[in-house]
């Protein structure tokens, strides 16, 4: 590990990254609001700024600004709107150029839960009964859950409005356990969850007597020609669940840029990373600097690594 630098522009650097992070970093900021960071690495000694690097957070359609070059690179959630993005797929009209520096490992599933009484056992018995579901997801419509539960919807032709047209109602949240989600589920009003995040709600949801809508083997198949893997919840992992339950792997949050990109670039990019690992909040999936360069349980990995990202992770196997 690099000791942090010491010195004056270190120091000016770290302040300019503490004021965007505590804003951008704003739980209270509502989706659609300023939560999102663009940081870019050049040099601002002359005239005008020159920038070198240019990286962002920000939703899936940052892709179409990594591929035309007006961003070097950005993160992604989950891993498998990369792959959507490369094949040309699901929320992408063409296959775009992009290649992969790092995987952040998260473990994360996407579930859809519902309220035994319903009766419904599929998402298809939602279609044919037209059934007016008070479901809960998130409240900003582009967010990538939203996009992929019309995804996943859309293989029975519907989608998130027409439930709502035919009589239903969206109790929307920001974060996964947002309050006005909870407190619905603990008063019983609350029928249905489609949502990622289980780590901080769906035990309450267990416990609240909620089951599982369980996905078609063809139904799967249809996901995976779109990028997202079937995995599957093993009994036990969340104190409440007694049985395996097969979902969608909502995990990964792959760093990713231009495949033109410079090798020697991006070779930096995971040498960054290793020196400052101990800097940086991991979550409970990670396991090492090279994990990030691997496809695992956290780092699911269906889009080729850049080659300067590869040439560092081969030359530092077995030294993290």
């Amino acid at each position: 590990m690099y000791p942090l630098p010491r010195g004056a522009n270190f120091s000016r650097t770290k302040w300019l990254w503490e004021i965007g992070l505590h804003i951008a970093g704003d739980p209270a900021t509502p989706y659609g609001g300023n939560r999102d960071m663009r940081i870019s690495v050049g040099n601002g000694s002359g005239e005008h700024w020159r920038p070198w690097l240019s990286m962002a957070t920000g939703s899936p359609i940052l892709m179409y600004d990594v591929a035309k070059g007006d961003l070097d690179a950005a993160i992604v959630n989950p891993s498998g709107f990369l792959t959507q993005a490369v094949r040309g797929l699901g929320l992408f009209k063409e296959k775009l150029p992009l290649k992969v520096v790092a995987n952040w490992p998260t473990w994360d599933r996407f579930v859809f839960y519902v309220r035994p009484n319903l009766g419904i056992k599929t998402l298809k018995d939602i279609r044919d009964k037209k059934y007016p579901l008070h479901v809960s997801v998130k409240e900003d419509p582009t967010h990538s859950t939203r996009v992929f539960i019309d995804q996943v919807l859309s293989y029975y032709g519907f989608s998130v409005a027409d439930i709502v047209s035919w009589g239903g109602k969206l109790n929307v949240t920001g974060a996964p356990n947002d309050k006005r989600r909870m407190s619905a589920l603990a008063d019983g009003s609350l029928e249905a969850i489609f949502d990622e995040g289980l780590v901080i709600w769906f035990e309450e949801a267990l416990k609240a007597g909620m089951v599982p809508i369980q996905i078609e083997p063809d139904h799967f198949d249809y996901m995976k020609t779109l990028g997202w893997r079937r995995v599957v919840i093993p009994a036990g992992q969340f104190p409440s669940m007694k049985e395996d339950y097969a979902c969608f792997d909502y995990g990964g949050w792959p760093l990713y840029v231009n495949a033109s990109m410079p090798e020697e670039t991006a070779y930096k990019m995971v040498a960054a990373i290793a020196a400052r690992r101990e800097q940086i909040p991991w979550e409970d999936a990670y396991t090492g600097v090279l994990q990030l360069g691997q496809d695992t349980e956290g780092t699911p990995l269906d889009v080729e690594l850049h080659p300067g990202a590869a040439r560092w992770y081969r030359e530092n196997t077995g030294k993290f």
